[in-house]
């Protein structure tokens, strides 16, 4: 679910200047000024709240200025608050983007969170923006249902359903084309940043990896389809991961498949032909035959494989299968560029190399994989964009025309600084 813009918004045009194009979503200005953000929230399989496959993504824009909520003061100095007269008339304000996310199991650490940063207010009054008492808020995904009664409850937060597929999609967009270095591909263990011409941008298939998985085919802004996916997807790792390592966390079974090896479980090409290549239809000896598939011929349970093989031999088997059928799709259309995005991913250098692989093998290597920085936040993104306010003429680089902040600029967590254009 992502939530977007308050209806005292929908009148003013925002912009950002920099390396990111935004909606003002949440405007609070506890420990720093709060101009913008979205919630994404997407459900599991299982019921909602108990169910651990899920995300709660949030992103908000806040000023590198810290002010304490004064609700008595309708106007104060904007020149403290990181706030400049714009030429073209309005403010450009100085801030950074934040990327966060919380399990759906956690949910009242969500819910804790947005309160004490003060996100569910409207309004800052430090910089000429009133404080509402209504809020309503953007929202995409199955959480923006599931989760309605329970923002209105406890924070006050009407949520205005945006459709999932069309947030997906034009986060994917905004990002493709207002952030350099967004896209990258992963090879021999090495990020390399694609420069994408935003000329030949479309068509492209984009293939989000949450709990399941879904592969779009987008001709434009606006124009997709949904043309394939797999119920193989994110769930399945996290939920064949807990029944078979007992691990509780997403991001710790992630990062124990870190630590396995999965020849262990699985079956390879040499395994069947006497460690030898079956080289006449192009597979090595260290190729997969069956996944898991070394396990029928040994006389041990379970509890006798290291956790940690376990996990690999699931994320290989499942990154391998997504990447074929990504490809398929490709080739189905005739799509020369694959983007994957999703949580699925999350940075995590052996999924992204077997997607990579799996993609340049049955393509023969004239496909190739590429990947988003901010592949966990395509809806929430896209959340801003429902409201149509960006100004595309306001955005530039921060700093040296000549070089990439983005690479300076984002640090472990997603943190983009970037500057807001406002203006009545």
């Amino acid at each position: 679910m992502s939530i977007g813009v308050p209806k005292r918004l929908q009148n003013k045009k925002v912009s950002v200047v920099g390396t990111w194009k935004i909606n003002i979503i949440w405007c609070s200005p506890t420990l720093t000024q709060r101009y913008g953000g979205t919630l994404s929230l997407n459900p599991g399989v299982r019921q909602i709240l108990s169910s651990p496959g899920s995300l709660i993504k949030i992103v908000y824009f806040s000023t590198s200025k810290e002010q304490p909520v004064d609700k008595t003061k309708k106007n104060a100095s904007r020149d403290s608050n990181g706030v400049s007269n714009c030429s073209k008339g309005g403010y450009l304000v100085n801030g950074r983007l934040y990327f966060i996310k919380f399990e759906t199991s956690k949910i009242n650490e969500c819910l804790d969170f947005i309160s004490s940063k003060q996100l569910h207010y409207r309004g800052v009054q430090q910089c000429g923006f009133p404080v509402s008492d209504k809020n309503i808020i953007k929202a995409t995904g199955g959480g923006a249902f599931k989760f309605a009664d329970l923002f209105k409850e406890n924070l006050g937060i009407s949520l205005d359903k945006v459709d999932e597929m069309s947030s997906l999609v034009s986060g994917a967009n905004f990002l493709l084309k207002a952030v350099p270095s967004e896209a990258f591909t992963y090879v021999n263990g090495k990020r390399n940043y694609e420069q994408i011409d935003h000329n030949d941008l479309f068509p492209y298939l984009l293939v989000n990896i949450g709990s399941g998985v879904s592969m779009i085919k987008v001709d434009g802004d606006g124009k997709f389809e949904r043309v394939s996916g797999t119920s193989v997807g994110g769930g399945t790792f996290w939920g064949l991961g807990k029944l078979l390592t007992k691990c509780k966390s997403f991001d710790a079974l992630l990062e124990m498949s870190h630590q396995g090896n999965n020849r262990v479980i699985d079956m390879l090409v040499g395994d069947i032909y006497g460690g030898m290549d079956y080289s006449k239809i192009g597979l090595t000896s260290t190729a997969i035959a069956s996944s898991f598939g070394k396990a029928i011929s040994e006389d041990k349970e379970l509890e006798e494989y290291k956790p940690e093989d376990v996990a690999r031999s699931l994320l290989r088997m499942i990154s391998n299968n997504i990447g074929q059928i990504a490809y398929l799709n490709a080739l189905r259309f005739g799509l020369k560029k694959i983007f994957f995005g999703g949580f699925f991913i999350g940075g995590h250098a052996y999924t992204m190399d077997t997607i990579s692989v799996a993609v340049d093998f049955w393509s023969k290597g004239e496909a190739k994989a590429m990947f988003l920085r901010h592949e966990g936040f395509l809806g929430a993104l896209g959340a801003f964009m429902n409201y149509q306010l960006v100004q595309d003429d306001s955005v530039r680089l921060v700093g040296d025309k000549n070089s990439n902040p983005l690479v300076e600029d984002l640090n472990d967590n997603g943190i983009i600084e970037c500057c807001v254009q406002a203006s009545s």
